[in-house]
């Protein structure tokens, strides 16, 4: 007996491009990450001195969240420097609790000084 394959039917609209119809949910590190940053008052996240401090997802990282097997989430971040930093700590956690299963840890690691004015440069190169 010889198997034969029977031809595959056209994809259908629905078929052509899955991902675009139904965008895949991002990781929960990934909105854990874009809550926080969101938190007024947060310069950014903190990934580490080397990078150590982070979520590994196939082909890529999420800087500075880490959530373990339980759904505790830890969060580093650095703060601006013009906002309290107890209430700003406790606005993210407030911001990622919904996205865990676990309890949430904020680290602040630094505090983001204020931006200091660039030096006025003349014609030839130099400062003025």
């Amino acid at each position: 007996m010889i198997p034969v394959e029977s031809p595959r039917p056209e994809p259908g609209p629905a078929e052509e491009h899955p991902a675009e119809e139904h965008p895949a949910e991002p990781d929960p590190a990934e909105a854990v990450a874009t809550a926080a940053a969101a938190v007024p008052g947060v310069a950014g996240l903190y990934g580490g001195l080397f990078g150590e401090i982070a979520t590994h997802l196939a082909g890529r990282r999420v800087p500075g969240v880490r959530i373990d097997d339980r759904g505790n989430a830890e969060v580093h971040v650095v703060l601006r420097w013009d906002r309290p930093v107890p209430a700003t700590a406790y606005a993210v956690r407030r911001a990622v609790s919904p996205l865990v299963h676990g309890g949430v840890h904020v680290v602040v690691e630094d505090v983001a000084g204020p931006e200091e004015p660039r030096p006025a440069r003349n014609d030839v190169g130099g400062v003025a």
